[in-house]
């Protein structure tokens, strides 16, 4: 019974020194270097200062942000301007895909009654099949919709492609062949 009580306590033990060796923010956060752009937080090479348990249960497990030890930073400031122009590319070539989304439209087939209403709705994965149809891959995330979409019409619908980058789609929601020659 005692061997079990001191292995929880050297746990525990262990689990204290492990969070004391955590860098502290001004704040009393803790300081981390984002190893990826995240949205509401900075950019990749970053340092940021987050709550304990958002760096130690999301953060840090997901891979999206490390420990900001001295040796980092000056990794960061090292490769800060190759880091630069990847993202460069990056952006570049966002833009060249919002810039040919732009140029699209798609057509969502839906069951509609009489007056024009959908018997459900338009959603953002409905769209996202439609831009994967064409070939382009975006998230349900990055569409971007005020609302389902309930009646037949033409939308205009926000894709966020990056933090920086928006583009429009034109979205024709319209009867489907099945509903059409039911009447």
């Amino acid at each position: 019974m005692t061997s079990a009580k001191t292995t929880v306590a050297a746990k525990t033990a262990s689990r204290r020194q492990k969070n004391a060796r955590l860098p502290r923010g001004p704040h009393g956060g803790i300081q981390l270097l984002l190893i990826q752009t995240i949205d509401h937080l900075g950019k990749q090479g970053d340092v940021v200062e987050v709550k304990r348990g958002y760096a130690t249960n999301y953060l840090i497990p997901q891979g999206l942000a490390t420990i900001a030890t001295d040796h980092h930073k000056r990794m960061v400031d090292k490769h800060r301007a190759k880091l630069e122009a990847i993202e460069l590319a990056r952006l570049a070539h966002v833009r060249a895909l919002a810039e040919a989304i732009t140029k699209q439209s798609i057509t969502v087939e839906a069951n509609v009654n009489e007056e024009g209403y959908l018997y459900g709705s338009v959603g953002a994965a409905d769209i996202q099949n439609g831009l994967k149809q064409l070939g382009y891959t975006v998230t349900e995330d990055q569409v971007r919709l005020q609302g389902p979409l309930k009646e037949v019409g033409l939308y205009n619908v926000v894709i966020r492609l990056h933090a920086n980058v928006e583009t429009e789609l034109k979205v024709w929601v319209v009867p489907s062949a099945h509903t059409e020659a039911s009447k």
